[in-house]
């Protein structure tokens, strides 16, 4: 029979739930920094004196600062597709084209948000190549799963690959809006954002929708 001996507490917490939260606060710590300064100003000292932790805890959880950069990307990459999944679920009962809309509301507030995490994924990140490769993945993926919830709406007979490429199209151009709009460089208000990106939706997936769910 395999005994084994019970996890040793400290404060109540095992080991590996204290490795835990240590890792958290680095994380949390780096986002702080991140989008106050920028990721250029997220560095191995200060992230640890700003989560009251010192340098051994840092090597601990991550090798350098691009491989703790790539963790705290990918921990809001994942809460904002967690955000606009909810989205779409919510409104699962509604047309294609309204999901989207919904969903680009949603990208959009995410956006305006100023203490808000998403503001990382539309940040300047030239000059870190696993930042810039971590952007080029968002957008894969978000072409991948927009895809995959619009396919069932579709007409029969698309070509798959003329969709994905409007598809990855539109979104690349939605980011570089949103990108514009967060700089300044792109003076107007949520509201025309969103209404004219829906309006570009609307004219695109006129090619591979059928005229019922077009019309609504």
């Amino acid at each position: 029979m395999d005994v084994r001996a019970p996890a040793r507490t400290w404060g109540g917490r095992t080991a590996d739930e204290r490795r835990a939260q240590r890792r958290e606060a680095l994380v949390s710590a780096a986002l702080d920094i991140w989008l106050d300064s920028g990721w250029a100003a997220v560095t191995m000292r200060g992230v640890c004196q700003r989560a009251g932790l010192n340098d051994r805890y840092f090597y601990e959880n991550f090798a350098d600062r691009d491989e703790l950069l790539g963790v705290a990307w990918d921990e809001v990459c994942a809460e904002v597709f967690a955000d606009l999944a909810v989205v779409v679920a919510e409104n699962s009962e509604r047309t294609p084209l309204e999901i989207l809309h919904a969903a680009i509301t949603r990208a959009v507030a995410l956006q305006t948000d100023q203490r808000g995490r998403a503001r990382i994924l539309l940040a300047e990140h030239a000059g870190s190549a696993v930042l810039e490769r971590r952007r080029q993945s968002m957008l894969t993926d978000s072409t991948t799963l927009l895809t995959a919830v619009a396919w069932p709406y579709l007409r029969d007979g698309i070509d798959e690959t003329a969709f994905r490429m409007s598809t990855l199209a539109g979104i690349g151009g939605f980011i570089e809006l949103l990108t514009a709009w967060r700089s300044g460089a792109l003076d107007v208000d949520a509201e025309r954002l969103v209404e004219h990106t829906a309006a570009i939706a609307v004219q695109l997936g006129g090619a591979f929708l059928p005229p019922e769910v077009i019309g609504g």
